[in-house]
């Protein structure tokens, strides 16, 4: 069975790909870190390309000459990359950053918002999250694991609109706050609870990283 087939196509969704973080704790770029056949960030491209994402683009600090480099070697395009002027403000302004882009392609209706630390996700998680946004199409999305929702989290426009002006902080406190309605998906996975800050978690995560048969060298 082609990774087609068992993931139909989700024509209609953008991927916010946060890349402006600054990795302090782990002491290197973590989206530049080897992951299988390729790096942290090749893996996550090759993976939402193989969920058939209809546009992907990444959010970047201001001249990160070393992420470029990487993004140029995975032949990225310099069009899908979203500049956050002010990555110290922390994650959530990279998503009013990518909120406010004007390179949306009109046909996106939802968009998901992908951590730069979570590659060991695997294919089935997402897919199963992606199906159910589908049967959800105008609520927030979120996996749950062990009592808790998790990342990655899926927008429809209505949320995504309100957060080009939201004054919320962080994704967390802009979920309590949205008119939309929040759905969560529970997923029997406890990747979901795991993500890397620092050198020793990256290790432990290692095992994940084994290409499967469906990768291909990067890139």
């Amino acid at each position: 069975m082609t990774i087609h087939r068992l993931f139909p196509p989700a024509s209609t969704l953008g991927v916010v790909l946060l890349g402006a973080g600054a990795s302090s704790r782990m002491g290197r770029p973590k989206l530049l870190l080897p992951w299988g056949r390729t790096s942290v960030i090749g893996h996550l491209l090759h993976q939402w390309r193989a969920l058939r994402a209809r546009q992907i683009a990444v959010v970047c600090r201001a001249a990160d000459q070393p992420l470029a480099a990487e993004l140029d070697r995975l032949r990225f395009p310099a069009r899908r990359r979203i500049d956050n002027p002010r990555p110290a403000r922390g994650m959530f302004s990279s998503i009013v950053c990518a909120a406010n882009w004007d390179g949306w392609d009109p046909a996106v209706t939802a968009w998901v918002i992908v951590l730069g630390d979570q590659p060991h996700l695997s294919r089935s998680t997402l897919g199963a999250l992606l199906a159910f946004q589908r049967r959800h199409p105008h609520a927030v999305c979120q996996p749950a694991y062990g009592g808790h929702g998790r990342h990655p989290v899926i927008l429809p426009r209505g949320a995504f609109m309100e957060l080009k002006n939201s004054r919320a902080g962080t994704l967390k406190n802009f979920l309590k706050k949205t008119s939309v309605p929040i759905v969560q998906c529970p997923i029997v996975d406890r990747a979901l609870a795991l993500d890397f800050d620092r050198p020793e978690d990256y290790k432990r995560l290692l095992s994940f990283a084994k290409p499967s048969r469906h990768e291909r060298l990067e890139p």
